[in-house]
Parts: C-alpha cells; sequence; structure tokens
C-alpha cells in the first residue's frame, strides 16, 4: 500500500500494488500531485496493468503515468478526457490545508488538473484479471459513483474494494451518488464471503468488519 502523505486526509487515497506471477496490478493511484510510477517496487519488463476503481480525483490523478489502462466500462468516456463534473478535480483547487508539504516550490492546488488517461481495457461485472498465480473477479459496487468496482480474489478472499466500503467515512452525497444503488451494494458485501478488505481510504479491515459497516449503512440509510 501506497499514498500521498501530505495531502490532507479528506483527499488522501490508498494505492495498493499487487505482485503476480506474470503480471502486476495496480489498483488506483491518487491525486498525482508528484510522479507515482518512480515510486514502485516493480520488475523492469514484466506487464504492469493500472485499474481504476472509479473515476474521481484521488484514484485517478497519476493513471495517464502508465500505458497499459483499465477500469469502468460504464466510467469510460470520462477517462477520456478527465472532466471537473466527473472527477471532482475543482474541489481540490485552493482545497483548506490541501498539502502539509509542498511537492516543489511554487506548487499551489490552484493549478491542480487531471490529465486525460483513455481505458485501454473496459471492465464489466464477472470479468477476470489473472495475474497468472492470483485471479481477481470485478465486481460492479455502485452507490458512491456509478461505475465504482471491486476487485475479488474469491481463492482467498481478499477485495480490492475501492470507495464502495472501506473504514473510514462512506460518501454518498456527491452529484453522482445514488443511495438506493448503494443499499444494493452493502446487501451485495454483506454476504460475499471476504477475508480482508482493502479499500480506497483507512485501513484495510477484515470480513466481520466490513460487514458491520454495510449492515450499520443500511440501518442508517432505510436497509
Amino acid at each position: 500500500m501506497l499514498t500521498e502523505p501530505f495531502v490532507t486526509d479528506y483527499c488522501r487515497a490508498n494505492i495498493w500494488l499487487v505482485h503476480g506471477r506474470d503480471l502486476d496490478m495496480l489498483v488506483d493511484t491518487g491525486l498525482g500531485i508528484c510522479p507515482l510510477a518512480p515510486e514502485l517496487d516493480t520488475t523492469p519488463g514484466k506487464p504492469l496493468l493500472a485499474v481504476a476503481t472509479h473515476v474521481h480525483l484521488d484514484h485517478v490523478g497519476s493513471l495517464h503515468e502508465f500505458s497499459w489502462r483499465a477500469g469502468p466500462r460504464i466510467e469510460a468516456p470520462f477517462f477520456e478526457t478527465m472532466p471537473d463534473e466527473a472527477t471532482y478535480a475543482h474541489m481540490f483547487r485552493n482545497f483548506p490545508g490541501d498539502v502539509s508539504e509542498l511537492p516543489y516550490p511554487g506548487w499551489s492546488s490552484a493549478g491542480y488538473a487531471i490529465r486525460p488517461a483513455p481505458l485501454h481495457r473496459l471492465l464489466d461485472e464477472g470479468e477476470v484479471i489473472d495475474l497468472g498465480d492470483r485471479r481477481f473477479t470485478v465486481l460492479h459496487l455502485p452507490g458512491h459513483s456509478p461505475g465504482s468496482i471491486g476487485l475479488f480474489d474469491e481463492l482467498d478472499g481478499t477485495l480490492f474494494s475501492g470507495d464502495a466500503i472501506h473504514g473510514g467515512h462512506l460518501v454518498d452525497d456527491m452529484p453522482d451518488c445514488d443511495r438506493t444503488a448503494y443499499r444494493a451494494t452493502m446487501r451485495r458485501l454483506i454476504d460475499l464471503p471476504v477475508r480482508v478488505a482493502h479499500g480506497g481510504h483507512a485501513d484495510s479491515i477484515d470480513g466481520a468488519r466490513m460487514r458491520e459497516i454495510a449492515q450499520d449503512y443500511l440501518r442508517r440509510n432505510g436497509g
């Protein structure tokens, strides 16, 4: 797990690098205020697939740095231009307490922008990303965003859940959120045999805690 340590907590997302036998997988790419690729422990010449769980700013900022990119088909058109209305990049411009340390002299969040990163592989429910020794099934987990996906290793119960569920504050009140869809996602997660969930924010959680969070969401939002 990597993160951008000097970014305000609200916009700081988790970045996950998964090493496979034949292929490495990068799950989300942060805000991109500094180059991400040089920080990764990868093997020269080994393929790397960068997967975006959804198109929000804190998950796609460095996606353009990678030559092989995947993400949810439902949100694919937005990756072509990374418009503010889809990424919410405008929220970070002049955000109070945006960073605690400048990435370089003269940097300002007022000039923050996300470079386009068209997808090479469009992911739908049920597709499989095969790393050679591990296989991750794509789950469509809408609610936080229309196209939000998770990546589930059905053999060992590992879920990369993006912002669908994690141990921090779950956001369901932005313009592209859908609470009805989110409730359906939570009901699905309760029944999923997850051993550990690595989310887009906060610490990883075990399956029991994940189900508690999902059940609590349903109680607070009408089931």
